[in-house]
């Protein structure tokens, strides 16, 4: 539904509150080079969900923060109420910490968006991340990145996960091609017995790969995973 001056009207399920967007508001970001402003503007969703409804990769907000579900398990007990065991990830620290729910209660679900943004260059101990559409640039530290520097290389497209206005994760795209720079070259290629040796990427991962991969070839790996999936 569209309301006035362009404003998006969205209802969040279980609520009757609505929440509503404007890309066209400018507000200054502490995630921006000091000298680029955004032109982004979102009103807080506000949003409840039932602690039933908890599955994983849900984002929900505890304490004032925003938490990933990565376990969760609901409990029926012979005797006492059923509940919600989970394992929550924090997106703002990282650490993962195991709570229970009340089966049946109200969870405030995160509002977390994603946008995608090119990785365009290491500034110190910065990765930049840049829209191509405004130029405004991103921010992540070497601690926000971890081992995902593994498959990041200039001019890949990924997605910035916002919260409050502020960047707190990002998501590598699933597949990735990247150039094959060291492997043994002692190792022939035989595709009929099979068999897999290390190979160091561009990126200075390194990922067993088939026999028949050479120095120089072009390779699919799954992010995910950290697994080889096919010659590019």
């Amino acid at each position: 539904m569209t309301g006035f001056a362009g404003l998006k009207l969205a209802f969040c399920p279980n609520t009757s509150v609505a929440s509503f967007s404007s890309p066209s508001l400018p507000f200054s970001s502490p995630n921006l080079h000091p000298n680029v402003v955004s032109f982004r503007f979102k009103f807080p969703r506000l949003c409840a969900i039932s602690s039933n409804d908890i599955e994983i990769g849900r984002n929900i907000e505890v304490d004032g923060c925003p938490w990933r579900v990565m376990e969760f398990l609901h409990v029926k007990p012979g005797k006492g109420a059923a509940f919600v065991r989970t394992t929550l990830r924090n997106y703002v620290t990282g650490n993962t910490v195991e709570k229970t729910f009340r089966a049946g209660c109200k969870v405030e679900e995160a509002d977390i968006f994603k946008e995608t943004k090119q990785f365009t260059y290491k500034d110190g101990s910065q990765f930049v991340f840049m829209d191509m559409s405004t130029y405004d640039e991103f921010r992540l530290n070497e601690s926000d990145v971890g081992d995902k520097t593994k498959f990041l290389k200039e001019g890949m497209q990924c997605n910035l996960l916002f919260w409050k206005e502020k960047v707190i994760d990002f998501e590598l795209p699933i597949t990735v091609k990247l150039t094959v720079v060291d492997v043994n070259p002692g190792l022939k290629g035989d595709t009929v017995q099979g068999g897999t040796k290390p190979a160091t990427l561009e990126t200075g991962a390194i990922v067993n790969v088939p026999l028949f991969i050479e120095r120089g070839q072009e390779i699919l790996v799954d992010t995910r995973t950290g697994q080889y999936m096919s010659r590019a």
